[in-house]
């Protein structure tokens, strides 16, 4: 039996465009004929769960075929006891991806603060995504650095525990986590600390391990998407009209499913 591919979306804030990423990611998969497992590891919150629930309302009052994954949502342990609470979460991170073992793909949507579950997660990604915004206040969740020379101090915790997780990751089935830091939400405006959000990235990706990948530009249009659950390779689906916006946003998923290097050898074949 061949195990699915794990895709993770994390970091330890929140704004940065993580469940639209996902949801864009499980979009394209289930298109190209994958079998697409989604967990909302952040289900208080629950956007992704929403965006799933708006995608289906959409589906029954139009009657129009939108491909759906076999959707979990994880909620935490209200255990008292932190080490009790730990074990129970990690349970029920087992327990859900048992569920989805027939699945090709798993997309995972974490959220922007520090759970065990969210910990437990990121340990069973073979593709970890870290939408990060081009902004200083993004970058202190990767990486301290000095106000007034630019220089990077030390990695911050996020990266400390992407660090810990790989290596529990290689000690648990001597597997990898392929980290792609994502510079996302970008605006068309060339500001100066688009140019040193670029070197400092391209620095600490050589000293913690990452790779560079390009998101999506800020638009409108994913803002309204989520109200209906749709992703932007429904539209034409939809009868919607393209807009220039919109095949270029196309092209920028096109570009980041490209980014991703899914392990064909554990992945069943289309």
């Amino acid at each position: 039996m061949t195990k699915p591919h794990v895709i993770v979306l994390g970091n330890e804030k929140g704004g940065t465009g993580k469940s639209t990423v996902s949801m864009h990611l499980i979009s394209s998969y289930l298109e190209a004929g994958y079998k697409v497992g989604s967990i909302d590891v952040d289900a208080r919150q629950g956007t992704l769960t929403r965006y799933m629930e708006n995608r289906l309302q959409t589906k029954k009052s139009s009657g129009k075929t939108l491909l759906m994954p076999e959707h979990h949502s994880l909620f935490s342990s209200e255990e008292t006891s932190r080490l009790k609470a730990s074990e129970q979460d990690d349970h029920a991170v087992e327990e859900v991806f048992m569920k989805l073992s027939s699945c090709d793909v798993i997309v995972a949507d974490t959220p922007g603060n520090n759970t065990s579950l969210s910990t437990a997660v990121h340990m069973r990604a073979d593709t970890l995504i870290t939408p990060l915004n081009d902004s200083f206040v993004d970058l202190d969740m990767l990486v301290r650095v000095d106000g007034a020379s630019m220089d990077i101090l030390r990695p911050s915790v996020y990266a400390e525990m992407v660090w810990e997780q790989r290596k529990k990751r290689a000690s648990r089935d001597r597997g990898s986590i392929d980290w792609i830091v994502l510079r996302n939400r970008l605006t068309t405006i060339n500001a100066r600390n688009k140019g040193e959000m670029e070197r400092i990235l391209r620095a600490l990706s050589k000293r913690i391990g990452f790779r560079i990948g390009e998101g999506f530009c800020e638009r409108v249009v994913f803002k309204e998407l989520f109200l209906s659950g749709l992703t932007l390779l429904d539209l034409e689906r939809m009868e919607m009209s393209l807009k220039l916006s919109h095949i270029a946003a196309r092209q920028e998923l096109k570009s980041l499913i490209g980014t991703i290097q899914i392990q064909r050898d554990t992945v069943k074949t289309v």
